[in-house]
C-alpha cells in the first residue's frame, strides 16, 4: 500500500494538569526531517517526538505543532523577589548619587527583564510526557490514514499508466516483425530500381546479408522482453505491504531506459508514435512517485 507524504492529522487530550493539541503536517522531501514547534519548556521533549516519528515514517518532512495549556487554578507566573530586590537596590542607590527620591511606584519594576518569570521554565515535569506522547500518537495515526487514502489513488493512476504502456508495448511487439519485411521489400524494390538503370547484378546473398544486418540492429525483443519484467515487478511493489517510493523511482528509471532504446532501434514511424506515448506515461510516474514515501 502507498502511501502519500503529503497530508494532515491532529488530535487533542487533556488530563488534571495539561490540555494538549497535536497537529502534524507533511510534505515529500527525499529524506527525512522533523520540525517541532511548541511552547519553549517543552523543546525540551524534541528528542522524544522525534524518535515517535521515526517509528512511524521513513521520510517526508514534518512540522509539528503542540499546543499546550496548563489547567491548574493558580497562575504559574510568579514575581522573582530576589531579582526585584538587586533592581530596588540599583535604583536606590543611582537615586541616592543623583539626589532624587527613589521611585514610589513598585510596579514600574514588573516591565525590567526577569521580574516576572514563567515556573515552568524550570523544566518539563516528567509526567507530562504521558499525555504528549498519546496525543502525537493520535494525531499521526490520523495523518497516516490521510496519506494512506492519499496513496490508495495514487497507487491506482500508476497502475492505469503500467497498464497502458503494457498496452502499447504488446502493439509494438505485435508489429516488431513486419518492420524488416517492409525493410526487405523496399531494399529490393530499390536494387531492381539500380539494376535496371545501370544494367548492374547482384547477387540474392548480398541482399539477405543486407536484411540480416539491419535485422540485427533493430531487434528490440530483449528491450520488450525487459520491459515486461519490469512492469511485473513494478505492479508487485505497488501491491506490496510497505510503501516503496524509493524502488518505485529506480524502476521507472529502468522503464524509461528500455523504452527509449526500443524507440532508438525500432526505426519506424508508428513504433516512435507509441514510444513518445510511453515516455509520457513514464514522465506522469515519475511525478506521483516524488510524492510517495
Amino acid at each position: 500500500m502507498l502511501l502519500s507524504m503529503t497530508g494532515h492529522g491532529d488530535a487533542s487530550g487533556q488530563n488534571e494538569r495539561l490540555s494538549v493539541t497535536a497537529e502534524v503536517r507533511s510534505v515529500n522531501n527525499r529524506h527525512l526531517k522533523i520540525t517541532l514547534r511548541c511552547p519553549d519548556p517543552f523543546l525540551a521533549l524534541e528528542a522524544n517526538v522525534d524518535r515517535l516519528v521515526r517509528e512511524m515514517v521513513s521520510r517526508g518532512t514534518f512540522t509539528i505543532h503542540l499546543r499546550i495549556r496548563h489547567l491548574e487554578d493558580q497562575s504559574v507566573y510568579r514575581i522573582n523577589a530576589a531579582v526585584a530586590r538587586q533592581y530596588w537596590t540599583q535604583l536606590t542607590a543611582i537615586s541616592s548619587d543623583l539626589g532624587i527620591s527613589p521611585p514610589i511606584d513598585l510596579s514600574q519594576l514588573l516591565a525590567l527583564p526577569g521580574i516576572v518569570g514563567d515556573e515552568e521554565t524550570r523544566g518539563v515535569r516528567e509526567e507530562d510526557w504521558p499525555l504528549i506522547e498519546e496525543v502525537l500518537r493520535a494525531a499521526m495515526k490520523n495523518l497516516q490514514d490521510f496519506r494512506r487514502e492519499e496513496g490508495g489513488v495514487m497507487a491506482a493512476e500508476l497502475r492505469s499508466l503500467c497498464l497502458m504502456i503494457e498496452e502499447n508495448a504488446e502493439q509494438i511487439a505485435l508489429q516488431a516483425p513486419s518492420i524488416i519485411a517492409d525493410y526487405r521489400d523496399r531494399l529490393k524494390n530499390r536494387v531492381n530500381e539500380l539494376l535496371t538503370a545501370h544494367s548492374l547484378s547482384v547477387s540474392d546473398n548480398d541482399v539477405i546479408r543486407e536484411v540480416s544486418l539491419f535485422a540485427d540492429r533493430c531487434d528490440i525483443t530483449e528491450e520488450l522482453m525487459r520491459l515486461r519484467s519490469h512492469l511485473l515487478q513494478y505492479r508487485a511493489l505497488l501491491e506490496g505491504e510497505g510503501s516503496n517510493g524509493r524502488k518505485l523511482e529506480f524502476l521507472g528509471q529502468e522503464l524509461f531506459r528500455e523504452i527509449n532504446t526500443t524507440g532508438s532501434k525500432a526505426n519506424n514511424t508508428e513504433i516512435a508514435h507509441r514510444v513518445v506515448e510511453m515516455k509520457a506515461a513514464i514522465e506522469k510516474m515519475r511525478e506521483i512517485i516524488l510524492n510517495v514515501e
